[in-house]
């Protein structure tokens, strides 16, 4: 049987052979005990941050909880001043359509003063004066005019104060839609943890947004809208009374107005009724005395007619005798009785002349001061029924007054209710 030839190997000796066991086991025993300092360090670390990881999470979750909280304070405070701006933007609506109202009821009134106007100068003769209620009439125009002005003015300045109240309402609208937004997001956040479905990694979680801001820009952001309302419903609140006291100021100047030009236009008419009147019975008279001055003219003519016969009489006896011949031809008692007679008759037939002629005279300026008298009788008539007119129009004011609805007090809120209302939202804040 054939043998093997083995190749003799290295030999080492029992004491390289025991080192070498002894080496083996030291390394086990130093690798065993770093692979448990190992493990009993991922141990801690895994308490670690287990710990760090729980306690992350939930004070990311309390401060999304508190972050909420103040975000919801925030957005109560803003919704109240914005329903609180909704409420002044109605009162100061409701005050410029007062106060509209009350600049479209100065348009009656400017037609009837001008058309009273346009009437008086229908007037004629002496009747054209510049009297009292001329000089009323005049005034009303200037009443209203200047009303006009100061409604104009004021509505103005309400449609400005109203589009400062929309951009603050805008500014408002803007910040809770924004925070209605972020609670939704947080909110959202609030809800998720570890076993969501929705959780995924994301490629750059760490980057800040452009227009990121500070807490106290955010805070100075919102609290600077709700001051920017407070002040514009403030100053909405002292416009509101100014306008209110606006038109109470002219409605009392325009019925003051009203009132003093319905008295002058009554003592105006009542004037002219009386003036109207006398010169009636003035005429009355002048006429009674124009027949008067007639029948005496008729009378003088009589009387001057019935004395043509004695002077005829005495003249042909006269004639007659100086037909006497010789001495017969003297001045006896009859002839010296004819001549004074004739003298006589003469001078009553002069007299009478006389007297015809003047009253003949004084019946022409009767006459003449009757035609003037009618013709200034014309003109009282015409112009007293021109007041009388004038009085009618001006009736239309007094149903228009009569017929409108009262108007309706608007509430103003009063300066320290602002300023609780401030109180409020600071508090809130």
């Amino acid at each position: 049987m054939a043998t093997l030839s083995i190749k003799p190997g290295l030999r080492c000796s029992v004491s390289d052979w025991m080192n070498s066991n002894k080496k083996i086991s030291v390394t086990a025993e130093q690798l065993r005990h770093l692979s448990r300092e190992i493990r009993l360090q991922g141990r801690t670390l895994r308490n670690e941050t287990a710990n760090t990881t729980l306690w992350g999470e939930y004070d990311s979750s309390r401060r999304l909880s508190d972050r909420i909280s103040d975000v919801t304070l925030w957005k109560r405070s803003l919704q109240a001043c914005a329903e609180e701006l909704d409420a002044e933007m109605e009162a100061l609506t409701l005050t410029k359509e007062a106060a509209e109202r009350a600049l479209a009821a100065t348009v009656l009134p400017l037609e009837v003063t001008n058309e009273c106007l346009t009437l008086r100068e229908g007037r004629r003769g002496n009747e054209l004066v510049s009297d009292l209620v001329e000089a009323e009439l005049n005034k009303e125009l200037e009443v209203i005019d200047k009303a006009q002005q100061v409604l104009q003015q004021s509505i103005d300045q309400a449609f400005k104060q109203l589009c400062l109240l929309q951009e603050a309402r805008h500014q408002l609208t803007l910040d809770l839609q924004h925070k209605t937004e972020a609670l939704d997001v947080d909110v959202s956040c609030l809800s998720l943890s570890v076993t969501s479905s929705e959780i995924s990694l994301k490629p750059s979680p760490t980057r800040i947004p452009p227009g990121s801001t500070t807490p106290q820009q955010w805070v100075k952001f919102s609290n600077h809208n709700i001051t920017q309302a407070q002040e514009a419903m403030q100053a909405s609140l002292h416009l509101r009374e100014n306008i209110n006291l606006t038109i109470a100021q002219v409605q009392n100047e325009l019925e003051s107005q009203r009132i003093a030009m319905q008295f002058s236009s009554r003592k105006r008419a009542h004037q002219l009724e009386r003036a109207q009147q006398e010169l009636q019975w003035q005429l009355k008279s002048t006429q009674d005395e124009i027949n008067e001055v007639k029948e005496d003219i008729l009378r003088l003519e009589r009387d001057l007619q019935s004395k043509m016969a004695p002077l005829k009489l005495v003249h042909t006896r006269l004639e007659y005798r100086t037909r006497r011949p010789g001495m017969d031809l003297c001045k006896d008692e009859v002839q010296l009785s004819l001549l004074e007679e004739n003298k006589q008759l003469a001078s009553s037939i002069l007299a009478l002349k006389q007297k015809l002629a003047q009253a003949q005279d004084s019946l022409q300026v009767l006459q003449l001061h009757e035609t003037r008298m009618l013709q200034d009788l014309t003109c009282k008539q015409e112009a007293l029924s021109l007041e009388q007119r004038n009085m009618q129009t001006r009736q239309r004011l007094h149903a228009t007054l009569t017929e409108s609805e009262p108007s309706v007090a608007l509430p103003l809120t009063n300066s320290s209710g602002m300023h609780k209302i401030q109180s409020r939202y600071t508090d809130s804040a």
